[in-house]
């Protein structure tokens, strides 16, 4: 779930390189959660966010050996700790593999409010679909929220000299829905994206890096929203 930063991220990520079979298992635990995001979902219980905010507010610092105690961390720091708890409890309850980790704060801070605000809203829906190139993807949506979010398994490499780029196509003309980042371990995303309307469908093209301003090349992926 991307929980992990910084030097213990580098030491797993060396690890993962040349274990065979530590990568084979994170494939396959990929491969389940995306699973369980379309056969288990269900609705979080009512005050699950509240309460999980409360715990960690609650929570103390453990003591080191020794006796010396870890100094109390800022109010910045227990807001992130705070996002990161709510996401990973919410995504443990639907079944989705979601990042929870807010390694800054500012954008993602707020990038990790508005995901978990989708996974919470009472009228989710997990969509998913075949990518004509190869791979899966699976959305999340909340049309309370006019938002969703996309991620996607063991799509086809491009040369970085483009990326895979997202659209939403509706009667008025097809607008850009953000650029997906590229893959870690065989999954690529979460991407968000808000400001859904009536009628719009999704679409994904690959484009020059950068992304276009308007689809330049087949749409490779169209789900009705």
């Amino acid at each position: 779930m991307d929980a992990i930063a910084g030097r213990d991220l580098v030491r797993f990520e060396r690890h993962l390189a040349k274990c065979r079979r530590c990568a084979a298992e994170l494939r396959e635990l990929r491969q389940a959660t995306a699973a369980l995001a379309v056969d288990r979902v269900s609705e979080s219980p009512p005050g699950l966010a509240e309460r999980a905010i409360a715990a960690a507010w609650r929570t103390r610092q453990l003591p080191l050996a020794g006796g010396r105690q870890i100094a109390r961390p800022s109010r910045a720091a227990r807001i992130a700790v705070t996002v990161s708890a709510v996401a990973v409890v919410i995504a443990g309850f639907l079944g989705l593999s979601a990042r929870t980790a807010v390694d800054r704060l500012g954008a993602q801070q707020s990038r990790a409010w508005a995901i978990a605000a989708v996974l919470a809203a009472p009228d989710t829906t997990v969509l998913e679909a075949r990518v004509s190139t190869g791979g899966r993807a699976t959305i999340v949506m909340s049309a309370s929220r006019h938002a969703l979010i996309f991620t996607a398994t063991s799509l086809a490499e491009v040369p970085p000299s483009h990326c895979y780029e997202l659209w939403l196509m509706g009667p008025k003309g097809d607008r850009p829905a953000g650029m997906l980042p590229g893959p870690r371990h065989g999954m690529t995303g979460p991407v968000l994206t808000s400001g859904l309307r009536p009628d719009d469908r999704l679409g994904l093209t690959v484009e020059p890096a950068g992304g276009s301003k308007y689809p330049s090349t087949t749409v490779l992926l169209v789900v009705a929203l």
